[in-house]
Parts: C-alpha cells; structure tokens; sequence
C-alpha cells in the first residue's frame, strides 16, 4: 500500500506544466535560462491547445467579427456571394418562423398567465396580505378612530435625556454649505493645469452600471445583497403601464384650470356644472380626496341639482354612494335619474324592487320607472297587475298599453286595445298592434278551414282602415314615408297580412294621378332592395288591381315571386297575368316553361294551346310549343307544328327553325329543300344562307357551299358571320389567301368591325405569319381603339412579364369590358394568385348582364375545379344556371352543334369547359 511519502515523492518528480514558473502565484517574477527551455522546439499545435481547453470545459475563442464580414468567413459555405435568392430564402424562413410562433402564442400567453397567478397566489403582495385588515377599517366608527392612544414610549424604561452639547467649528458648516451646492460650470483651466482630462465615456458607464445594479436589486437577481425579495419584475413592469405620467405642459393646463375652477365657485358657488368640472379636474389629476371634497361641497351648496349628487354617488365606493343617493333623494325626490342610479347600485333584486317601489310613491306618473319595475317581474301575473295599476296613473302612454295588451289573454287584449284607443285616439301603434293582433287570431289554429281564415284576415284591412280615418279626423297626418316605415316594421317582425293592409290603405297617399304607376314601381324596387319583400309585394298587388293591363308590372311581379316566391306563388300570379293580358306572349311562354321545369309537361302543352287561342300568328309561341315537343321526344308532333306554324304565322324565323330542325334529324336533302323555298320568300334573310353552306359543307360540298356563301354575302353584305363563315370555309379547304382576301373585302364592305379584325389575325396565326399577325393587330387596334376582343388578343401576344402592363391599358381602353376583365383572371390564375382571379371571374360574369358569354363561366368553372372547392364548383354551376348565358364563340359553336341538341345549361357548361384550352 503506497504511503503518503511516495505520493509526494511521486508529484514531485512529474515533469512541470508547460509555461510555468515557479513563485508566480506568491508574486515572484520568475526567468528563465537556455537551459531550462532547452533547444528551441516548436510551441503547442492549435488542436493540442483546442484539446486541453476541451479538457478543461473552456469554450475556444471564437472571432466575433468574423462572420460579419463574408469575406472573412470560413466554413462550408465560405466564399459564396450573398444574391437575392439567398435574401429571398432568408425572409421566406422568417415568416414561418413569425407565423409558427404566432400559432403558439395563444398557448404560451395562457401559460404565462397561469404561472404568473401560480406565483401571487405563493408570494403574495404586502398590499394584498393586508387587504383583508383594510376593508375592516371601513367599519371603525368615528369615536373609535379618535380613542386610538397616541404613540409613545411603551417599553416602560427612562430614557436618559442626552444634554450635552458641542462646539461645531465654522469648517464643518462652511464644508456642508458647500456640499448642498452644485456647480453647472466646467474649469478648463483647472484640468489643463493639473495635466488631466475628464473622461465622459467612462462617467457613462459607471451610471450605466450603477443603474444594472439597483434593477437587479430590485427583481431579486442581484448576487451581492444576499437578500430575497418579494417584487414580481413582471407586474412591476405591468403595474408601471397603468401609471399616467403627465407632461410639464400637462401639469401646467391643469393648473390653470385648477385656478380657473376655483375662481368659478368662489365667484358663483351656486353654479353646479362649475363645481362638477372641478371634481372631474382633480380625479383627472389623480387627487380623488380632492375631488370628492369638492363634490360634497357642491351638493352642499346645490342640493337642488340632480347632475351634481349623481357626480358624488359616481365618485364614490358602493356604500358611500347609497348613502349619497339617500341624502339626495331629500332634496331632489323628484329626479327619476336619481332613484334609478340609487336602484342600481343595489344587488338584489327585492332591494331594487324596494328602491323602485318607492320611486313610484314620489314620482308615479314616470313612464321610465313603471319600465323599470315591470321588468324586475319574473311572473306574468305580478308584471300585469303592475301594468293595470301603471295604464291607470299614466293613460297616455302607448308603450304600456301595449305591453299590458301583449301579457293579456288574446280575449282580454280586445278590451285593453279598445280601451287604449280611446285613450289616446291619436295613436297608429295602437291600431297597428290591433291588426297584428287579429292577424295572430287568424292564423294561430292551423286546422281552421281556409274560408275562415281568410274573412278573419279581411278584418284586419278594415281594421287599418278605419285606424287610418280615424287618424285622420283627429288631424294626425303620418306621411306616406312613415306608413311605408310601418310596414316594413310589421314584415319584419313577423306580421305580413297587417303589412298588406297598411300598403293597400296608404300606397296611394300623397302621390298624382299621373305618377302613380311609376311611383308604385320605384316603392317595390326599393323596398326589395332593402330585402322587404313582402312589402314589395303589396306594393306590386295594390299597383295591378289599379293597372291590371300592364304587361311589365306583372312582368316585375313575375320577377319578383321567381327570385323570393314559390313555384306555386310564381304559377299564381303568371295565371292571373295571361287572364288579364292575353296579348302578352312573354307572360304565356313564362307560364308554360315553369311548368315544363316544373315537370309538368301536359300542363305546359296546356298552357300554349291557350296561349294559341289567344295569339293565333305568334311567332314565339309556335316556336315554343315546336321546341317543347322535340325536346320531350315528339318529333313528328313538332314536324307537324313547324308545318302549321310555316301556313298560320309564316314568317322567316320559322322556316329556318325548319330547317334547323330537319338538318338536327340528318335530313339534309328535305332541309336544303325547306332553305330554298324559304330563300324565295325571304331573299333578305341571312341565316338562310348560312344554313344552306353550313349542310353543304357537312356534305363536303365545298363548292356549293363557297357559292351559298358567295350568294350570301353579295345579298347580305352586311352580315358579319356570312364573311366569318365564308372565310373558315377558305382556311379549312388549305386556301388561307384566299380567306385573307374575303376578311379584307369585309373589313372594307364592314369597316370598324372587330369580329372581322379578330377573325384575320387568327387566319395570320394559324398561317404561321407571327410578324403579319402582330401588324394586323395593331391595324385592329387603330381601326376598334375600344375593342375587348382585340385588347384581348394584344395581352395575350405580349411576353410574359410586359402583359400586366398590357392589361391596364387594355383595361382604361375597352372601359372594363368583359372580355378584357375575364383575360385578367386568367392572367392572375396563370400566376396562382387564386383569390384575384376569383375575383375577376366574378367582375367578368357581372359585367354586362344582358350580354354575359358563356365563356366566361367556362373559364371559371375550369379554374375552380383545378384550384377550388366543391363548394365553389357547384356555385359557379348554379349561378351560370340562373344566368342562362347564350353568347360567347366557344359557346355558340358547342350549342348550334347538332349533337348538343337539347341539352341543359349545366350540360353545355360542361361541354365548353372541356373544349377551352
């Protein structure tokens, strides 16, 4: 076993530490020889001393300048320059951090909040653990306060009273005069002689540090006091927010009005908003003792003044201020805004009955406070025992009336109306709620047989009625504004039949003879704008009893009851409008396509032999019935139509219908035929022309349909769509000169025509010319500056990055037309902006609603499926539904296609979507 002696012996012959010298650490200033270094030898290697720091856990100095400069920096990425896409990378890392801890910061606050309740409730403030003792002075008395003993000596020990006294020489108090001054002036030559220099930079941080030291202090982190404290630093710093620290300039406006306000009470004292705006002054200042004492001096000197004790009871605690409201109700026992404050100081609900109650004994005829007590009620019976007792002390008031009316039975609410009318006649509340009252009777029992229901609801038209004349003679003269207000008023809240009624008794108030119907017709846009459309309704019922010739006003009710009505509300009314304007076609072809969507196929055929009987030559009509029954499948009914229509009505549209349909049936030869004889009856008609080429070409009968086409357009030179066709036929045969030539002479015969300018810069595309394309697209723009087709095109021709430019002057040109709007979102669907896009979809589809292209919805639809929802699919199907586009160039050629005959709009819709690429 090895003793303590070999140990020694041990460490005193190990070789000695590199770098030491004996007695450094007693201060000794060793040196060294040649032959204690020995021959020179190279000194530690940087990953020996990197070792022995590891060794002794120390960190390796690291330059911290060294990477602010990448010209300095070393490493894996040393040496690289720092781009935009590293910057780019940079904030895109930021903003995931910044959204990642805001995701997290709802959890880390709530958190935070519970360890810091955790820690007050372990290390609770001084002012709390006294809190309990302070509210028990709250009930020391008076007397109490003043037997409290003076402090004095209490350990019951003489003290030996010091006499002696000293001499203080002049040094000493000529030496603490000096320490109470300061000197504000610096002694150049004072430092220049003694050869030294004041350094700020270390005056700076001494304070500095004095500064780190007393925070430290004060949070409890400090090393060197040893003490513990209880100070939380975070509601310290939460405490120092709630601190209001005011400006000099602040201090010295709150003076003046100190002074201002004195001046005001000293020289007026009876004056109360004076002594009111002194107490706001001093709370505003933080001097609530002040305030308050100010306050009692101003219910002193204006106990007359409700405003003033309600400044004291606000002033003051809970209990202070019951005992303020008690004094003041003394004086001011007629104020109702004093019992009601003093009412809600209390907490219990019997208190605030008491306090009421009394209220009522000094003020009865308050209608506030008869409201106030009613409500404290929480039995019906008890709140109508003190609505009777209340229509009897005030009888003039109809908001107790009908509140007593609205608790009573619907028996005894005839008589408490009745009476309430008689006592205040001058009332339309009264005779309103009379109405809504009969209208609720009526239809309570939804067994009682309809004829019953109905008189009963005729009894509230003469209800209001009579209400209105009896208005009237007592020469209360409500505008017809204020009637339509009541109606409203009722549609809202549940009442329609009394709506009905107030329109039918007052619409025609105040209105000439001659304004009535237009008058009528702005009311119920108006009033359906607002979403009233009961009231719109009325309006338009009141208006065609009036005016039952009117085509357009059962057109605008027909609108009406289709956008907010039901399928039998709408049938109804297209009833009564095709009985009372037989002549109106529009109205018969309504009626027979409701019932067609309706399902109802033999009612529809009903409703066209009615509408034949009336309009025997009606084009639309025979169309209509032709359509009806090819598309349910009676073809040879619908050939037998057409034939009868082409000998009764005889006009140009049905013959090509004629032959659209035959052409549909893969009857080419019987429609050429029909489009001959029709050409000779009709030479004018370009459609005839176009069909003939179009059969012709389904044939490959190129030269008779260029000759159809040539006939055409030397009839019809006119028609734009003959030289589109005319020049497709051209392109599709391989001669794209010769459709060249034709769009050219149409451009001349049809000059400023941006169909044909369109149609030549696709043959220009198509031919491969890009140059002559762009040249004839600028030509365009020159001729049709306004063109939304041809704007369309530029954007779409420009490179990528200039066609946003492109597009805002394309949109100042063609004034947001539509075209241009819906290239824009695509424009911004190319650039996966999903919600811009979206947006201008929806700008394109609203834009020129009686000319929406069906385009446009396609475009959308193909957008929302590849970036939307469900939800936004099915949208977009139903309102392209409810907008029945026809227009558009994709469109149009997918639905004249023969085997898209008779398919719905959401068929189409899909259709198109799938042919736009």
């Amino acid at each position: 076993m090895a003793t303590k002696k070999d140990n020694k012996l041990a460490f005193l012959s190990m070789p000695a530490p590199a770098s030491y010298v004996a007695g450094l650490g007693r201060g000794a200033s060793g040196f060294t020889t040649r032959s204690d270094i020995g021959p020179a030898r190279e000194g530690p290697s940087a990953e020996a001393i990197a070792e022995a720091q590891a060794k002794r856990g120390e960190e390796p100095d690291v330059d911290s300048e060294q990477f602010q400069d990448p010209d300095n920096e070393y490493g894996l990425f040393a040496g690289t320059t720092y781009e935009q896409d590293d910057e780019e990378a940079d904030k895109i890392y930021e903003s995931v951090d910044r959204n990642m801890d805001s995701r997290r910061r709802a959890r880390r606050e709530v958190r935070e909040n519970v360890e810091l309740a955790q820690h007050r409730a372990e290390r609770p403030k001084i002012q709390q653990q006294f809190a309990d003792l302070k509210r028990g002075l709250s009930v020391v008395t008076d007397q109490e306060w003043e037997n409290i003993p003076e402090v004095g000596n209490l350990t019951r020990k003489k003290r030996r009273k010091d006499e002696r006294s000293f001499v203080v020489p002049d040094s000493i108090i000529v030496g603490d005069r000096a320490n109470t001054e300061y000197e504000s002036s610096f002694d150049t030559r004072e430092s220049a002689d003694s050869g030294t220099m004041t350094n700020f930079v270390e005056i700076g941080q001494a304070r500095d540090k004095i500064l780190s030291l007393k925070l430290d202090q004060i949070s409890g982190t400090s090393t060197n006091s040893g003490l513990a404290t209880s100070v939380d630093p975070k509601g310290y710093l939460t405490s120092l927010d709630s601190v209001v620290i005011k400006s000099e300039a602040e201090i010295g406006d709150i003076k003046r009005a100190r002074m201002l306000f004195d001046s005001l009470v000293k020289s007026n004292p009876k004056h109360a908003p004076g002594w009111i705006a002194a107490a706001c002054l001093e709370e505003h200042a933080g001097r609530m003792v002040t305030a308050r004492k100010l306050i009692k001096a101003g219910c002193e000197q204006c106990p007359k003044s409700e405003d003033v004790w309600l400044e004291a009871a606000r002033l003051h605690n809970r209990e202070d201020a019951k005992i303020i409201l008690a004094n003041a109700v003394q004086h001011v026992g007629q104020s109702v805004k004093v019992w009601l404050a003093a009412a809600d100081l209390e907490q219990d609900a019997k208190a605030k009955k008491r306090v009421l109650r009394k209220a009522l004994e000094n003020i009865p005829n308050s209608v506030r406070l008869w409201k106030e007590t009613v409500n404290l009620e929480t039995s019906a019976s008890d709140a109508r025992v003190l609505l009777s007792r209340a229509v009897e002390v005030i009888p003039l008031s109809v908001e107790l009336w009908l509140a007593l009316a609205r608790l009573e039975t619907p028996e005894r609410a005839k008589a408490v109306l009745n009476k309430a009318r008689k006592s205040v006649p001058t009332s339309h509340e009264i005779w309103i709620a009379a109405g809504r009252h009969l209208e609720q009777e009526a239809t309570a029992d939804p067994d009682k047989p309809v004829e019953a229901r109905n008189m009963e609801l005729d009894v509230v038209d003469r209800t209001i009625e009579a209400g209105v004349r009896a208005l009237r003679r007592h020469q209360v003269l409500l505008t017809r504004e204020q009637w339509l207000k009541e109606a409203e008023r009722c549609e809202t809240e549940g009442s329609p039949r009394t709506c009905e009624a107030i329109i039918k008794a007052t619409v025609a108030m105040e209105v000439e003879e001659e304004d009535r119907l237009d008058t009528w017709v702005a009311d119920a846009e108006s009033a359906e704008a607002r979403g009233m459309v009961g009231t719109s309704r009325a309006i338009l019922a009141y208006a065609l009893k009036i005016f039952p010739d009117k085509r357009n006003l059962w057109r605008k009710a027909a609108d009406l009851e289709k956008a907010h009505g039901t399928r039998e509300s709408l049938d109804a009314v297209l009833m009564q409008a095709v009985h009372y304007c037989p002549q109106a076609e529009v109205l018969w072809l309504m009626a027979a396509k409701e019932k067609w969507l309706a399902g109802d196929v033999p009612s529809a055929r009903e409703v066209l032999e009615k509408a034949f009987i009336a309009n025997p030559e009606s084009e639309q009509i025979w169309l209509a019935a032709v359509k009806l029954e090819a598309e349910n499948g009676e073809l040879g009914v619908a050939r037998e139509l057409l034939i009868r229509a082409r000998t009764v009505a005889d006009t140009e549209r049905i013959w090509m219908k004629s032959a659209v349909f035959e052409r549909q049936q893969g009857r080419y030869d019987v429609a050429l035929e029909t489009v001959s004889t029709a050409m000779t009856r009709f030479p004018k008609f370009p459609k005839l022309y176009m069909i003939q080429g179009q059969i012709h070409q389904l044939q490959n009968n190129y030269s008779a349909a260029r000759a159809s086409y040539a006939t055409g357009m030397k009839t019809c030179p006119k028609d734009v769509t003959l030289w589109v066709l005319a020049a497709k036929l051209e392109e599709l045969d391989g001669k794209s000169i010769k459709a060249r030539a034709i769009l050219e002479k149409g451009r001349l015969v049809n000059p400023a025509n941006e169909i044909l300018w369109a149609e030549s810069i696709g043959v220009e595309e198509r031919s491969g010319g890009a140059a002559q394309a762009k040249s004839t697209l600028s030509r365009g723009l020159q001729e049709c500056p306004t063109s939304g087709i041809l704007w369309s095109m530029a954007i779409w021709a420009e490179p990528r990055p200039t066609r946003k430019s492109r597009s805002v002057d394309a949109l100042k040109k063609s004034k947001d037309n539509s075209i241009v709007t819906c290239t824009v979102a695509r424009l911004f669907w190319a650039e996966r902006k999903v919600e811009k896009a979206r947006q201008w979809f929806s700008r394109s589809v609203a834009t020129e609603q009686d000319r929406v292209q069906g385009d446009h919805w396609a475009w959308w639809l193909k957008f929302e499926r590849q970036h939307g929802t469900t939800e936004h699919v099915a949208d977009v199907v139903k309102h392209c539904i409810a907008a029945e586009p026809h227009r558009g160039p994709m469109w149009q050629s997918v639905a004249k296609d023969d085997r898209n005959v008779g398919k719905n709009t959401k068929e189409m819709l899909e259709l198109v979507a799938e042919a736009l690429h």
